[in-house]
């Protein structure tokens, strides 16, 4: 598969050895990469990127279907992260998505969902892709919309309590 692309933005797949230097802190990462990352350019932490490592592990094609890495290309600066929540599952596939917050209110988190839409569009196996918000009028809420998503219910999460659903059906 290619590479989720947009008019800022470059996007880069987060491989086994990516992940690892995450886990190393921002300055292997920025070095690695050769970029710059912003102080605090992740809210969630290491977990969620260990729960990636472990799934690509277990499924090394999937790699494409997890974790992406938005660098800003005019400041070669990490902004972000955003992917999918894994390979496409009876023709469904999940997007979600995070800003840094020096970064935000800039149309970024819009560009990285679209980018991600458009890439599922390349993938036959995908027809619909969702997303969860939390379940009141926010930010991603408005990009949700912005990209043609439509609100489906409300869902209650084990994890996270009650959750609204959004999908978009692929071209």
């Amino acid at each position: 598969m290619h590479t989720p692309s947009s008019p800022r933005l470059r996007f880069i797949n987060c491989t086994p050895n990516i992940l690892e230097q995450i886990f190393l802190g921002k300055d292997h990462l920025a070095s690695h990469l050769h970029i710059d990352i912003p102080e605090k350019w992740s809210e969630f932490g290491e977990g969620p990127f260990r729960y990636v490592l472990d799934k690509i592990q277990r499924n090394p094609e999937s790699v494409h279907w997890w974790s992406w890495l938005p660098v800003l290309v005019s400041e070669n600066m990490l902004v972000g992260n955003c992917g999918y929540k894994g390979p496409p599952n009876n023709g469904e596939v999940e997007i979600g998505y995070e800003v840094a917050e020096e970064y935000r209110s800039n149309g970024l988190a819009t560009e990285m969902a679209n980018a991600l839409i458009r890439y599922a569009n390349t993938s036959p196996e995908v027809k619909t892709i969702i997303a969860h918000t939390l379940p009141f009028e926010n930010h991603s809420v408005g990009v949700l919309r912005k990209c043609g998503f439509q609100f489906v219910s409300d869902i209650m999460d084990p994890e996270d309590g009650l959750i609204w659903k959004w999908e978009l059906s692929c071209l």
